[in-house]
């Protein structure tokens, strides 16, 4: 597809369409909405405002950090990155605007995002399924117990601890509450990852799919799913329309719109941002002129 000679009006009145005649949504989404919404963790520039001693150590993006730093440099990175992503209290237009494009609609979410951008901006917290975790979480590293916890007092007082200058936690460092061990943010990294919180809302997910009838007209809006962990959101999203019999699949994202041959007719590859995409499915249709006559 070239993105250069893409009709982003006549996608926008495809979905309008595909919208009102669908039963049900399910709203996927990966990165790249997160991205769109202004949490672009390959911007540089952001980078260096919120973890200057990292941008002086040579790093230049937050997927550059990885957990090979030393302990006091990650648990600084990891409270600064968290509080910016997951405990900001500031409203997010994108999700807002995604939520109220949606309605009253009958409809579910799955994200591979950690950072709760759904349930914080109108949708509901009981029909999101987020299979990779939750910066909101933490975890054993072992895990001793497969138990997670909360992270919000911790990040606050990783924070109290934090210097700026070096970008290291200045603090003992976290430990388990159970066995005193090391811990982790719950999200999927490995074998280690302690999926127990997520799994009753996959649970209600696959049972809500699975109450679709030969005529439920399912609607699939994906956002920002690329290839990172393909099978996660996009792989899914290809399958459940290849297996139900009315439904579509809409595929937003700017590098990789692709869809697959055989979904021709029942999917919609759309290679724009969803913020470019929004903007479209909400700019108002001016009113009608009275002095003309129809």
């Amino acid at each position: 597809m070239n993105p250069s000679t893409f009709d982003l009006e006549a996608a926008a009145k495809t979905i309008r369409t595909w919208l009102g005649e669908a039963d049900r949504v399910l709203i996927t989404a990966g990165a790249g909405l997160s991205a769109a919404a202004g949490y672009d963790y390959g911007d540089e520039v952001r980078f260096q405002e919120l973890f200057p001693a990292l941008h002086r150590l040579g790093l230049r993006s937050r997927y550059l950090v990885g957990v090979a730093l030393p302990p006091a440099l990650r648990w600084g990175y990891w409270a600064v990155h968290i509080d910016d992503i997951r405990f900001s209290p500031d409203p997010n237009p994108l999700y807002q605007r995604l939520s109220s494009l949606v309605g009253h609609k009958d409809h579910w979410v799955m994200t591979s995002n950690v950072d709760a951008l759904f349930a914080r901006n109108g949708f509901a917290p009981d029909r999101i399924f987020t299979p990779q975790g939750d910066y909101g979480r933490y975890q054993c590293t072992t895990p001793c117990i497969p138990t997670t916890w909360d992270s919000r007092t911790l990040i606050a007082q990783l924070l109290a601890a934090y210097d700026p200058a070096t970008g290291a936690v200045t603090a003992p460092l976290p430990g388990c509450p159970n066995c005193g061990g090391e811990v982790e943010i719950n999200v999927r990294i490995g074998p280690e990852f302690v999926d127990a919180p997520y799994l009753p809302a996959g649970r209600r997910l696959h049972d809500w799919l699975g109450t679709a009838t030969a005529d439920t007209r399912l609607l699939i809006l994906e956002f920002g799913a690329g290839f990172n962990t393909p099978g996660v959101i996009r792989r899914p999203g290809e399958h459940l329309t290849r297996h139900i019999s009315h439904s579509r699949l809409v595929r937003v994202n700017p590098t990789h719109p692709e869809t697959p041959a055989d979904l021709a007719g029942r999917a919609l590859p759309v290679p724009v941002g969803a913020d470019h995409l929004l903007d479209a499915l909400t700019v108002p249709h001016p009113a009608p002129d009275p002095t003309v006559a129809p």
